[in-house]
């Protein structure tokens, strides 16, 4: 596969590679780097890439696990889960701070979440995989991860509800 191939090839999914490592790493110079290091390490593959039935599934797993290795390494020891992918068309000044202020809790509790609910959840309701692919990235049965993924939800639906419930019936 020649370079403009590999690009191609790899163009449809990049910015997913790069949306999981953010959501794994602190920063989005962290993130970059591990997609940068994931990319180049799918160019080393080169010759090999054709034997994958999902190319993106693969470098999913790929970017799962580099940066896993980096949340483990002493050199990651403060990163932490952050989200902001979030965009909004110019609604109200109140409807706006409402908006970050949920999404605000919505993030803590994510960021509370066991490692693999995280993990379920973005790919899931964030980059819309099918649970077939989700399944192949985490090396999880589709039940595990439906579970996975009810449990995430039930979690941060029932500390959203207790939040702005503030104890009024």
């Amino acid at each position: 596969m020649n370079q403009n191939e590999f690009v191609k090839s790899i163009t449809p999914f990049k910015d997913k590679l790069f949306r999981l490592a953010k959501r794994l790493l602190v920063s989005t110079e962290e993130a970059e780097d591990a997609t940068q290091e994931v990319l180049l390490k799918l160019w080393n593959k080169n010759d090999d890439l054709g034997n994958y039935n999902s190319l993106e599934a693969f470098a999913m797993t790929m970017t799962k696990n580099y940066c896993l290795d980096q949340l483990k390494s002493k050199r990651a020891g403060n990163l932490k889960l952050v989200h902001d992918n979030y965009t909004d068309r110019e609604p109200s000044l109140q409807k706006k701070l409402e908006d970050k202020d949920s999404l605000d809790w919505v993030e803590k509790v994510i960021n509370q979440l066991p490692e693999q609910q995280r993990m379920i959840i973005q790919m899931r309701d964030i980059e819309q995989y099918e649970f077939e692919e989700i399944a192949k990235i985490l090396d999880m049965n589709e039940t595990a991860i439906r579970v996975a993924l009810s449990r995430g939800r039930k979690t941060i639906r029932e500390f959203m509800l207790k939040t702005h419930d503030y104890g009024i019936k």
